[in-house]
């Protein structure tokens, strides 16, 4: 480290760096992980990260469930105590495939759970799979806090195997924030700019460290940071260096057998001092290791966590029989097979009800080879490359694959990496339900039409779809088709001849059909707007299914919410008995007849003479990530006044069935209006502009409640 410049007082500095170690603190950046006292769930469920009016504990995947169970591994009751140990609050979830571990997540308060772990814990959490949106900055904290404390305390060469881990298994999104985090704290070129192979295989994600440069220097707060932990170092009493090393050796032994077999290759090296600090030796690393095992960690934990984890020689096995990137896409599409298998199994010998097993590891083995055969048989080895490029690409397209399996794995590749595309075709290769609601909805006649969206026991009727679509499709911003009927007539589309990119798309016949209703609706004078192109259409229903998508998981949140005890609810606490109704027909004056994503009505009778509590939710799937402070706040504030405006003081509400709850009027006052944002990769990174705007849309549209998942 330079020496400090004239201006400096060296002695003074010294001695408030001598106290800071003596008490036991250290000059470090914002990096540190701050993990306070542990404490049980129960007492941390309130006030956990996010933004101002959004608590944690809410996972959009569902409801809180039962102790959740992987391969043989049960919860233990009350589970997760974060009074207890990293290894018991990771112990339920290190058998647990990539489908599984979004599933273990549900009801569990994420973020606090992450905060609570140690960072090299956290760092093993974050190799099983997608993490819950709200738990990723904190998780992404704590990989960047672990780089600085594995180089600093184990040296660039043997820290370089821990870094390659933790980059093989963090999603392309999240290693981007692991970047920003380090150059904001000026620690990317001591960690990772130190590394020749943490720098390739950051390259070969399409991630460059020239494009996240360290911020310019601070002398005094880098030079108190830097004296710091020198004396750290110096002042370390030699119990303290053991029990370092015994931490060392236990995260050694819980890396997967290639990354132990690299580091005994650096060690080596180092005895014989034939290393060079950056220059790993690659042939330590087998073909597998290399940007694959993402959620391949339960596969190479041996079947010391449970028989659902393969055993280290079915873990040699794969290397040898699956090229790298089959066995990655066969871990994420495979869940739901892997997890099918086991179901059959039922109980375990000790009579616990819900427990599952597999006999053996082999079972699975076989699952995940016939999965990575049919894939490839689909798309060609060079399509399950691209396939497995697409799952690494983003958190989310992970949790999609694990949770869709095959299907969506498949329908992932073919919107090319796209997950709002990607869930358009995957809800419209879906058969639709047998029975009455097939038969009303029609559902069958088009897989590409408005009926594959009907889903009547969420209240989707077919009317209130096609409603919404038209509305959607009225307010579509950019360019459109001329008004003029002879000129739409003349470039009129044929189902029979699809536009380039069409082909074969299953909204053609869909889009054909909307330009023709256009073109008469011009003709009578009964439309303004001339057609959408077909690009811009295709856009606008992707993101029309993907709102209805969310919209569904928000309502399961509701119900959750509302069948806890009043003092424990999220959302629902300003009421005793809520009655949540989806898709409610409401009509104003000036906007005409709307429907509510969700309105929800007080069924304890009010006192004489007061009409019931009622509140009403709007729920957005809209991609705000891109947007300055400046434009944030202008969208959320007219995606606020439309809330109010369409679902906020006063309602006709026409659904007959809530007339009892009416007093037999159907015009109620509505006590406030909330509307949500579908968070993760659609919200701004820039948190400071992110509640700027939140707070700016809530100051100027009163009566409106801004929230993100």
């Amino acid at each position: 480290m330079a020496l400090p410049g004239p201006g400096w007082h060296l002695g003074p500095v010294l001695l408030a760096l001598v106290a800071l170690v003596l008490l036991g603190g250290c000059a470090t950046g914002y990096l540190r992980s701050t993990s306070g006292p542990r404490q049980p769930v129960a007492e941390a469920a309130g006030g956990a990260g996010g933004f101002p009016g959004w608590e944690a504990d809410t996972s959009l995947e569902g409801s809180p469930l039962a102790p959740p169970t992987c391969g043989d591994v049960a919860a233990p009751p009350g589970w997760p105590d974060l009074s207890s140990s990293d290894e018991e609050l990771l112990a339920p979830m290190l058998s647990c495939s990539p489908a599984q571990f979004v599933e273990v997540q549900r009801g569990v308060d994420m973020p606090r759970l992450v905060e609570t772990l140690e960072d090299w814990s956290a760092v093993r959490l974050g190799a099983l799979g997608p993490v819950r949106d709200d738990a990723a900055y904190a998780l992404n904290r704590k990989r960047a806090s672990f780089l600085v404390e594995v180089t600093r305390e184990r040296g660039p060469a043997e820290g370089e195997v821990f870094a390659l881990f933790l980059l093989h298994s963090a999603f392309g999104d999240e290693l981007k924030q692991v970047l920003l985090l380090l150059a904001g704290d000026k620690r990317l070129g001591e960690t990772l700019g130190r590394m020749g192979a943490a720098r390739e295989e950051l390259k070969r994600r399409g991630l460059k460290l020239s494009d996240y440069e360290d911020r310019p220097e601070r002398p005094l707060a880098d030079g108190l940071r830097g004296a710091g932990s020198a004396l750290v170092e110096v002042f370390t009493p030699h119990e303290a260096r053991n029990a370092r090393a015994t931490k060392f050796s236990a995260q050694r032994e819980q890396l997967p057998p290639p990354y132990q077999r690299a580091l005994d290759e650096v060690e080596r090296a180092e005895r014989l001092r034939s290393f060079s600090p950056g220059n790993v030796a690659l042939g330590s690393f087998d073909a597998l290791t290399f940007g694959i095992p993402l959620g391949f960690y339960n596969l190479a934990a041996g079947t010391g966590h449970g028989l659902y984890s393969l055993s280290q020689g079915q873990y040699e096995q794969a290397a040898r029989e699956l090229t790298p990137v089959a066995l990655l896409v066969a871990v994420y599409a495979g869940g739901k097979g892997v997890r099918s298998l086991s179901e059959a199994r039922g109980a375990t010998g000790s009579g616990t009800r819900g427990m599952r097993q597999l006999q053996g590891p082999e079972p699975r083995w076989r699952e995940l080879k016939e999965v990575a055969r049919q894939l490839e048989a689909r798309l060609g080895m060079d399509g399950l490359r691209e396939l497995a490029r697409d799952i690494q690409a983003s958190r989310e397209a992970g949790r999609f694959v694990a949770v869709g399996g095959v299907d969506a794995a498949l329908a992932l590749r073919e919107a090319r990496g796209d997950v709002a595309k990607a869930q358009v075709w995957l809800s419209q290769a879906k058969p639709q339900r047998t029975g009455p609601t097939a038969t009303r909805s029609g559902a069958g006649k088009n897989p590409g039409g408005v009926a594959s969206l009907v889903d009547e026991q969420a209240g989707l009727t077919r009317e209130v779809v096609e409603a919404r679509l038209v509305q959607v499709e009225l307010e579509s911003p950019g360019p459109r088709l001329s008004r003029d009927v002879a000129v739409l007539e003349k470039q009129r589309p044929s189902r029979d001849a699809p536009l380039p990119g069409a082909q074969g798309h299953p909204l053609w016949s869909e889009y054909v059909a909307y330009y023709e209703k256009r073109v008469a609706e011009l003709k009578q004078g009964k439309a303004a707007k001339g057609p959408l192109p077909w690009d811009a259409y295709e856009r606008m229903r992707g993101w029309f299914a993907r709102g209805l998508a969310f919209e569904r998981l928000m309502v399961e949140l509701l119900r959750a919410d509302a069948a806890l005890p009043r003092a424990l609810r999220r959302f629902l606490g300003d009421f005793d008995r809520p009655r949540i109704e989806t898709y409610v027909g409401v009509w104003k004056p000036e906007s005409g007849l709307r429907f509510a994503d969700v309105l929800v009505i007080e069924q304890q009778p009010p006192p004489p003479g007061r009409p019931p509590r009622v509140e009403t939710f709007s729920f957005k799937s809209r991609n705000l990530s891109l947007l300055g402070e400046e434009a944030l706040t202008a969208q959320m504030t007219a995606d606020a006044s439309e809330a109010l405006g369409y679902y906020g003081e006063t309602l006709d509400i026409r659904r007959p069935s809530l007339k009892p709850l009416l007093r037999e009027s159907s015009k109620v006052p509505v006590q406030r209006v909330r509307l949500i944002y579908e968070g993760g990769a659609l919200k701004p990174m820039k948190v400071d502009d992110l509640k700027a705007a939140m707070s700016g849309a809530q100051d100027k549209v009163k009566g409106v409640e801004v929230l993100f998942q």
